[in-house]
């Protein structure tokens, strides 16, 4: 959080007194705003959802504390200074027993004091707020890199020129090929040192996913007893993963749309312009050109995510990883579950390179985690796949095809219609087949 991101409201019915905290605290970088009663501190409370309050301890109407507790037990994330003379400090301790951070006393002695103490409260919500979200990633530690993009060079280079940029990054490729990784290996490379957030918009409700990713004010909707910060605010400094952005409504698209464009949002029922310094990463695994032409994506929105495509190979097409990534499962499963298995037979191996793999890394990670499970001895037990005889076999001989086409443009020196004739096919399926293969 900088400075000039960070909301204070002071509350005291000395209007000289509350004045000259806020020129204070504006001076320092602070937004701050001025109350002078209890009653209109709760009116700009819930259009400035502020994260400090300064609150005088004895005022007219609502006094300080009950400000305080009002607040607290509907904002539990704004803290509180309490203003109080020398003659009410026993007060003051009682308000801090009851949840407030310090207080200081009036008339104030140095300025450098109040700068210092909510400097040290920010400092507190910082830790507070990257501790929560470590807390989130302790699960999430990345594979080794030469792991992660094995057979897949192009797209290394690719993400390490894009990471430390702040271009806005847009993952295409099936369900399970690893976008979620690739997103992680982006804000790890690029150095930056606020969280990395993961947000599906497939697995949140469309009436719930703009309160979601933009948080919301107590009373925004039915159960929104407190407020709540969005994804995009604890995003600051780093990273926001939006998977699955394809399954995201209009109405969410046109309020990312305006996040994109000036980095600026309001919580649902909030009327604070709230800014994010966070980087968007998105993912999909449909095609968003035919989403625009059914109406179901925004064209514009499009451009905006748009800005450096990366394309992630399906499983079937990289098989000659696939060895080494089911020796890192068979260790990763191992450590969980305290077995130790030494050798993976050939007939398993082959049985695994020959598979289609139509849920790709994430299948593979799951069949070794049921073999490992499975394993009585230091051997890997043969795997229990989804897919028919018929499929796996299919599978090996589309390999078998692969590699003849492969070893015939090479005999022939990539000309085409030589090697179509050599293979008694005609030039049109070989070209299709090269395409598929991956072969160009």
């Amino acid at each position: 959080m900088e400075k000039k991101d960070l909301r204070i409201l002071v509350v005291d019915d000395d209007k000289a007194f509350s004045l000259l905290l806020a020129s204070i605290l504006k001076d320092t970088g602070y937004q701050v705003e001025e109350a002078y009663s209890g009653e209109g501190a709760l009116k700009k409370i819930e259009r400035l959802s502020p994260h400090l309050v300064l609150a005088d301890l004895k005022m007219p109407g609502i006094s300080g504390l009950e400000l305080m507790e009002k607040v607290m037990s509907e904002y539990p994330e704004i803290d509180f200074v309490m203003i109080t003379a020398f003659g009410t400090v026993e007060t003051a301790v009682k308000a801090m027993k009851l949840g407030a951070f310090d207080y200081i006393t009036k008339p104030l002695k140095d300025p450098e004091e109040l700068r210092q103490l909510v400097a040290r409260i920010f400092e507190k919500q910082r830790l507070t707020l990257e501790n929560q979200l470590l807390k989130e990633q302790l699960s999430q530690d990345l594979p080794p890199m030469d792991l992660i993009f094995l057979s897949m060079e192009e797209l290394r280079q690719e993400v390490e020129k894009v990471a430390p940029t702040e271009a806005t990054v847009m993952l295409y490729g099936e369900s399970g090929t690893g976008k979620s990784i690739i997103a992680r290996v982006i804000h790890h490379l690029s150095g930056k040192r606020g969280p990395f957030v993961e947000i599906n918009c497939a697995a949140i409700p469309e009436n719930l996913l703009e309160a979601e990713l933009f948080g919301y004010e107590r009373g925004a909707f039915t159960g929104a007893v407190t407020s709540k910060k969005g994804k995009f605010e604890l995003a600051q400094k780093g990273t926001i993963f939006l998977d699955e952005i394809s399954e995201m409504g209009l109405s969410s698209q046109a309020k990312l749309l305006r996040v994109l464009q000036d980095g600026s949002f309001e919580r649902l029922g909030g009327l604070a312009t709230i800014k994010t310094s966070a980087r968007v990463i998105a993912a999909t695994n449909k095609n968003l050109r035919d989403a625009i032409k059914e109406k179901m994506f925004r064209e514009d929105l499009y451009y905006r995510l748009n800005v450096f495509p990366v394309e992630i190979p399906p499983l079937r097409q990289r098989r000659e990883a696939i060895p080494e990534i089911v020796r890192y499962f068979t260790a990763w499963a191992c450590k969980k579950m305290g077995k130790e298995i030494h050798q993976i037979p050939d007939r398993v191996m082959e049985t695994l390179k020959n598979y289609p793999w139509p849920g790709n890394i994430r299948e593979l990670q799951n069949v070794i985690e049921r073999a490992v499970i499975l394993s009585k001895q230091e051997e890997l037990a043969s795997p229990r796949l989804e897919g028919r005889e018929e499929d796996i076999l299919e599978g090996s001989l589309k390999e078998l095809e692969k590699k003849a086409i492969e070893h015939a443009l090479e005999r022939f020196g990539g000309n085409r219609k030589k090697t179509a004739e050599y293979l008694g096919i005609s030039l049109r399926a070989l070209q299709y087949k090269i395409k598929n293969y991956g072969l160009a």
